[in-house]
């Protein structure tokens, strides 16, 4: 039987931070110079607010600077989440599916596996710190696009280690677009409190709402609680309605919520990614 398309696409817009070790923490824009010409990078929150799904790439090769920040990115999600991702160029053969060319992928070349070693928070924890990859992409000036069910799992598992469970492919490189946002839930679809909420916590549910999602379902639950850690700092919970994908959605959702909201701010009421 063919298996159900669970294409994550993107959202909306938003405000700046960036991605370090374990959680979200605060960065700012990026830029050296060399020469005469500013080597740009975008900031975590331009990050945020300009990534949406992109199908349809041009030739254009990633560049030997974008493989090595892309490797060390991948490099440190490994490490901090205890995940097998491994970056893959030049390979066409993985997105010639039927089902990836009726979804729209073209050139779609090249690619991050999302793998690790099977446990009950493998997808949350491969959501979470794959999407810090697809931020680090979408700084360097590259696209991407979450892919569960339309490319050619089957030939990935292949090189797979014996132990390890493939999660999700994500296509990566030079878009021939900057996609464009998706029809989003509002505030109070996903949220609660709505109404005299902290900023931080606004704000961390505005960026979670950016957050790719399986087929666009925003199926999580945020919610700040009237309790706190023994810090003081409020406990916000995190949980879904279930879906495709609905564990790996929640990992992603956790990672921006974190972007907007600032860890410093408050605490997760449990262990939402172990």
């Amino acid at each position: 039987m063919t298996p159900t398309p669970c294409v994550i696409p993107a959202h909306r817009a938003a405000p700046t931070r960036d991605v370090a070790n374990g959680n979200a923490t605060m960065g700012r824009t990026e830029s050296n110079r060399k020469g005469d010409e500013m080597d740009y990078r975008m900031s975590i929150d331009e990050a945020v607010e300009s990534r949406h799904a992109v199908r349809r790439y041009t030739e254009e090769p990633i560049s030997a600077e974008e493989r090595a920040a892309l490797e060390e990115a991948v490099a440190a999600a490994n490490a901090d989440g205890a995940l097998h991702m491994r970056l893959a160029y030049d390979d066409p053969e993985v997105f010639s599916s039927t089902l990836a060319r009726r979804a729209g992928f073209v050139n779609a070349n090249n690619y991050l596996v999302v793998a690790g070693h099977e446990s009950n928070n493998l997808d949350m924890r491969a959501g979470y710190f794959a999407e810090k990859v697809v931020l680090e992409a979408q700084r360097l000036g590259l696209n991407s696009c979450w892919v569960a069910g339309t490319a050619k799992r089957r030939a990935v598992r292949q090189t797979l280690a014996q132990k390890d469970k493939l999660v999700a492919i994500i296509a990566l490189g030079h878009g021939t677009t900057q996609g464009e946002a998706h029809r989003s839930r509002t505030i109070a679809q996903v949220s609660r409190p709505v109404n005299n909420v902290p900023e931080w916590f606004a704000r961390g549910v505005r960026y979670a709402l950016l957050a790719p999602t399986a087929m666009n379902q925003q199926t999580f639950w945020v919610q700040m609680t009237r309790k706190t850690n023994a810090n003081g700092l409020p406990l916000v919970a995190l949980s879904t309605n279930g879906g495709p994908c609905a564990r790996v959605d929640l990992g992603i959702v956790k990672l921006h919520f974190e972007l907007g909201a600032g860890t410093e701010n408050f605490a997760w009421a449990g262990p939402v990614v172990h």
